[in-house]
């Protein structure tokens, strides 16, 4: 009996120490107020690939999927966990509407979806933000927000975020001019304006207004949870410099909220896209994968995902999902913890 007992409890001990969980060694956390949010135990699992090059990833709580884009290929697609990935919108930014130098990154890039279902779409190759219904299509009919900063057209409006008031904020580099082979701007008569700027375009009076023309390469684009603070991804290709920027919505004040020169310069990637948690922290693509910073400019974790071009939440965030870059074209989630 005695032997019995000792090769039960033993057994025990063995099923306690095969099934303790091991954490993820691609996720990592510098700061523990961060484990609220973030499961060390979660997994990575990859949602679709043979996409040239995913990015605008946004939530669609309508029909609980995620859209995206494939900006090389100029087409929308969706993906749920009923269906898959399928095809869903087809042009997705460039049909056409105004000149360019097709140079290839001519597709939709940043998404968003409006109080009435219907998506807003960030195009490149038309130059615009256009309006579309939120519906699978491969002849769409977009409608003009707007396309154009006192009377010359934009470059290549690329991602956008949206106030409670109705106001979008967007970047508007020139990655429509952008060469792939060579890795450089081109110049071209068609591009009308000699900077890249930030706008803001009042959904109600049809009015746009330059928010910062400052940085040099502005790319993802998010509101801190009071609407008080607009954070932009500044891009190196231009100086070499990788920073995320704050402007303070109040007075305009802008400063650096987090500088890349302060990660490690093995670690590859830029800062592109990027959402806001409702916890004010900051989740964006960066060198290493995905980073998380504080309101206040600290690192507080990451996850290598690989190289990412953006992100997006669920509407409950219990999930964050990432698109990849070109030499990792795929569309990635983890799961969250939700406290909510």
């Amino acid at each position: 009996m005695k032997n019995l007992f000792a090769l039960t409890f033993l057994l025990f001990l063995f099923s306690c120490s095969t099934t303790e969980k091991i954490a993820n060694p691609n996720i990592k956390i510098y700061d523990d107020s961060i484990l609220d949010i973030i499961d060390m135990y979660s997994e990575i699992e990859q949602l679709a690939d043979s996409i040239s090059l995913p990015e605008g990833p946004v939530w669609d709580k309508a029909s609980n999927s995620l859209l995206f884009v494939d900006v090389m290929n100029n087409k929308l697609f969706k993906w749920n966990e009923e269906e898959g990935t399928k095809e869903y919108i087809s042009p997705s930014g460039n049909t056409g509407y105004a000149p360019n130098v097709n140079l290839g990154l001519l597709g939709a890039n940043g998404l968003m979806i409006d109080e009435s279902g219907d998506l807003i779409v960030c195009q490149h190759g038309d130059r615009r933000l256009a309006k579309i219904e939120n519906a699978s299509t491969t002849s769409p009919n977009f409608s003009t927000l707007v396309d154009n900063y006192e009377g010359k057209k934009f470059n290549s409006p690329n991602d956008l975020t949206y106030s409670s008031t109705g106001d979008i904020y967007f970047t508007d580099p020139a990655f429509g001019f952008f060469n792939l082979e060579t890795f450089q701007f081109v110049e071209s008569e068609v591009k009308d304006l000699n900077f890249n700027g930030v706008y803001k375009y009042n959904t109600q009076s049809g009015e746009v207004s330059l928010v910062t023309d400052q940085i040099d390469l502005p790319n993802g684009i998010a509101l801190s949870p009071d609407e008080k603070t607009l954070y932009v991804n500044k891009m190196a290709f231009i100086d070499g410099n990788k920073k995320i920027i704050k402007i303070n919505l109040e007075n305009m004040e802008m400063s650096t909220l987090f500088d890349g020169a302060n990660l490690p310069p093995e670690d590859e990637g830029d800062f592109d896209g990027m959402k806001v948690h409702s916890s004010g922290n900051i989740f964006t693509s960066g060198p290493g994968g995905l980073l998380i910073i504080s309101p206040s400019g600290d690192l507080l974790g990451k996850i290598d995902f690989g190289q990412i071009t953006n992100c997006a939440f669920d509407d409950k965030e219990e999930y964050l999902y990432a698109t990849g870059f070109v030499n990792n074209p795929k569309v990635y989630r983890i799961k969250l913890k939700n406290n909510s």
